[in-house]
């Protein structure tokens, strides 16, 4: 119990054993009791994982390309669902271009508590004005130490070891699409092994009585999310208050009608009246 609880003295361990029915002496918890070494303190570990809800993290990453040149990417993370909020890509970033960034990837209100960054000299004192406008306090991360923005590095190798690795980009029009075909399918159908088995954005499991597997390409045949044939599609309308849009996305459930066509459009009649 105290190396679990290193926070805990003599006199609460012998309180929560006595809930416990067991009966014994402060002394004697006292005596047996496993001292820690140094003072406790919240680790890096702990302060991601009680924070995971509150917490997005940002970073660039580099890309070579056809012509010899170099691109830069940003990412701006979710910790909660691993979820990628804002992306773009610049030639030429400037702390300008940054803090633009910034402002894109948090509209109307939905800035988060905490922005887990690096420190890199393109996050100026105008970048740091417009997080502290924003609410956002940001946790800056040690010198030389890419571990403590863990999920976002994982992020930057799991794109370039599934896709960036496969592909010749040949400028930023070209590097927006492909990014844009990988977190399309990062987010409805790659699985992670942090989020249980699953994706960003839930997937629901579908049984042998639904036919035989097929696969479906995705991210330029790079991978196949597999499906069973039948499989019944259906539409939905979903609202992203972050970026103030509207999409049409399909979702999966065997007991939706076949007429789902119909249905499709009711919905996308009734999100989008016509004017007069």
């Amino acid at each position: 119990m105290s190396t679990s609880n290193l926070t805990w003295g003599a006199p609460r361990i012998r309180n929560e054993l006595a809930k416990v029915g067991i009966e014994i002496a402060v002394s004697t918890v006292s005596r047996y009791m496993v001292r820690s070494r140094k003072p406790p303190s919240p680790t890096w570990r702990a302060f991601l994982e009680n924070h995971v809800k509150d917490l997005v993290a940002l970073d660039f990453f580099a890309v070579p390309t056809a012509t010899f040149g170099v691109l830069f990417g940003f990412l701006v993370l979710a910790y909660d669902r691993r979820r990628v909020l804002h992306f773009n890509v610049t030639a030429n970033p400037s702390a300008e271009w940054t803090t633009r960034q910034v402002i894109q990837a948090f509209p109307d209100e939905t800035a988060p508590r905490f922005l887990v960054r690096d420190r890199d000299k393109i996050y100026s004192e105008r970048f740091r004005r417009v997080i502290d406008i924003l609410g956002i306090e940001e946790v800056v991360t040690a010198a030389r130490s890419p571990w403590q923005n863990p999920y976002v590095e994982r992020l930057i190798g799991s794109l370039r070891r599934e896709c960036l690795d496969y592909v010749i980009v040949f400028d930023e029009l070209h590097f927006l699409r492909v990014l844009a075909r990988y977190f399309e399918y990062y987010h409805r159908s790659r699985c992670h092994l942090s989020l249980a088995g699953d994706a960003p954005e839930p997937r629901l499991a579908q049984g042998p009585e639904l036919g035989s597997v097929v696969e479906l390409p995705e991210v330029g045949g790079l991978h196949h999310r597999c499906w069973r044939r039948h499989f019944t599609l259906g539409w939905a309308i979903r609202k992203d208050v972050r970026r103030r849009t509207y999409s049409l996305v399909v979702t999966s459930t065997p007991e939706m009608r076949t007429s789902w066509l119909a249905d499709a459009m009711d919905l996308v009649s009734s999100a989008f009246p016509r004017s007069g």
